[in-house]
């Protein structure tokens, strides 16, 4: 009996400083959502049950190897057992009960983070290789920045163009899957201010790790300041060829490979392109006119630029858009 004690008080304290040191390691990114709530209260009781599950393994092993070691000289052999059948049955049976609480912990914790407001603000998102694209349809809107308003929730009606996607903001803790050719919904409500990225957490080709977006969550006077900026710059935009091309470029995340200022990305710089030579993998060269950068929009693999990687993806551009896109291309020297 002594021994069951000590090793009882040993899992006890091993367990609490096991869990006190992981909350010391500050595992989480700061909770910048109601949705956090349940996620992060359904992980702390993780928490207590690995620490505890990793005590009671780990004391009774290392106690028996030094308490119950062979002592020099002691050549007899160990007590023979046949097993235990209540050990054996309580083993079995309470693990079950936990598993099942368990379960309805985390049914519990989903059904909160699904919770459903009447007048939750409706955002269209669109995945593709590799950005993404929001459209806020009840003012007119579409950015590759998601600007929300704290306190209230927001409804993302999600969709992909390409490949699957996944949807996910760290401080907000949960993440939702964007699929071809359905809708999935992913639902926050934002309580802290601030500025995070959204990122695909779902391997999608060769540029995944630069699939990021800014999330920026402002005071409601802030959004509608944001919205009135937005819908200016878009009206403005709309007034030229060139200013249309741009607001595409941006909203097709075409700058995410391409930079205007020279610097080499994913793909070749767009400053000073038009109308110059252009060197391809298969030792020719082009001039960039009209012709090569249309067909090197609808069919970007066709003839790829020496010293890239045949990886950008085709865009349903219309014709109307392209010109548009090559204009604003044209103003970059």
């Amino acid at each position: 009996m002594r021994h069951f004690v000590i090793v009882g008080i040993l899992v006890i304290l091993m367990a609490v400083l096991t869990y006190f040191g992981l909350q010391a390691a500050d595992l989480m990114p700061v909770q910048a959502s109601e949705q956090a709530v349940p996620v992060d209260w359904m992980w702390n009781l993780d928490l207590i049950a690995m620490s505890f599950l990793f005590a009671l393994i780990m004391v009774p092993m290392f106690y028996s190897l030094i308490v119950f070691r062979r002592r020099k000289g002691d050549t007899s052999d160990a007590e023979h057992m046949e097993g235990n059948t209540s050990l054996e049955l309580a083993w079995t049976i309470l693990p079950l009960f936990a598993v099942l609480i368990f379960a309805y912990l985390g049914a519990y914790s989903l059904g909160e983070t699904r919770r459903v407001d009447p007048d939750a603000m409706s955002i269209k998102v669109t995945a593709f290789q590799w950005g993404w694209k929001f459209i806020y349809p009840d003012y007119g809107i579409t950015t590759n920045e998601l600007y929300l308003p704290i306190n209230k929730q927001v409804v993302l009606k999600m969709e992909s163009t390409d490949v699957i996607h996944s949807f996910w903001v760290p401080e907000f803790r949960i993440k939702q899957d964007v699929v071809p050719g359905r809708i999935t919904e992913y639902r926050i409500t934002p309580t802290l201010m601030g500025a995070y990225k959204v990122r695909c957490a779902e391997l999608c080709g060769t540029s995944h790790s630069y699939m990021e977006s800014p999330v920026i969550v402002v005071d409601q006077t802030g959004f509608t300041s944001w919205i009135v900026d937005e819908q200016a710059k878009a009206a403005v935009a709309a007034a030229t060829p060139e200013g249309r091309g741009e607001r595409l470029v941006v909203q097709n995340g075409c700058a995410a490979c391409h930079s205007i200022d020279g610097r080499k990305g994913l793909g070749p710089t767009w400053q000073n392109l038009f109308g110059s030579q252009v060197k391809l993998t298969d030792g020719s060269t082009v001039t960039a006119d009209e012709a090569y950068l249309t067909e090197s929009i609808l069919n970007p693999t066709l003839k790829v630029v020496k010293g890239f990687q045949p990886t950008m993806p085709a865009f349903s551009f219309t014709a109307e858009e392209i010109a548009d896109i090559i204009a604003y291309i044209q103003t970059l020297k």
